[in-house]
């Protein structure tokens, strides 16, 4: 899952955005308006985190100027005013939530769940195929009931094939949404994420869940 995180202040920036990626997510940040929205028209993000006062174009200009493409991406505005009129105008200016600095990261970790199940079509934090059950909200994977510890980015991998269940993923896809623009490693990089997923959720099963599709990517069924 990838998710964009624009907001001026550096600190709280890399705060969320470090936050997000211990979670398992790619994250991409920026620090102004322009800049988000050139973010968002070059990339598919699965949720944008928008400051709404921001230099060179505010939050709620973007999102205006974003929605216009037809853009439906579900974003959750971050501001400090909290009055009536500025949560109504957030909101009818495309927004999805309306969190009030300061905030818990705790609530805002869980509107991002919430978000994003909402907007990808899944009512719950579990994914399952077979006997394999991943867990978004305990960040839990078992197979077999037997609980198999992943790296963050090899739970992102499983949860983005999770997702898409059935449906073959090449690697370019897997790299535009697991990874995040100053990303710099090799170009195999996702056979080795692939490598060793398939080792920690396959070896011991009779069935094996990940197959490769040759000249084409990987699939989970």
């Amino acid at each position: 899952m990838r998710i964009l995180v624009a907001e001026d202040e550096k600190h709280l920036n890399r705060i969320i955005s470090e936050a997000l990626e211990d979670e398992g997510w790619s994250v991409d940040s920026c620090f102004n308006g322009a800049d988000a929205l050139d973010y968002a028209l070059g990339a598919d993000y699965d949720l944008i985190i928008l400051d709404i006062m921001m230099p060179k174009m505010d939050g709620l200009q973007m999102l205006r100027e974003l929605r216009k493409t037809g853009d439906t991406t579900p974003v959750l505005f971050l501001t400090a005013r909290d009055g009536l009129a500025d949560r109504v105008e957030g909101l009818e200016s495309g927004g999805d939530y309306y969190l009030v600095k300061p905030f818990e990261f705790s609530e805002l970790m869980a509107v991002v769940r919430a978000l994003t199940r909402k907007y990808t079509g899944n009512r719950s934090n579990v994914y399952t195929i077979e006997d394999l059950s991943l867990d978004t909200a305990a960040h839990t994977v078992t197979r077999g009931g037997k609980n198999i510890d992943l790296s963050a980015r090899e739970f992102a991998l499983l949860e983005y094939m999770l997702r898409n269940r059935g449906v073959v993923l090449s690697r370019e896809m897997i790299e535009n949404n697991l990874w995040n623009y100053d990303y710099e490693g090799g170009t195999n990089v996702v056979d080795v994420y692939m490598g060793y997923l398939r080792k920690k959720m396959d070896t011991g099963f009779e069935k094996k869940l990940i197959h490769t599709v040759w000249g084409k990517g990987w699939v989970i069924r």
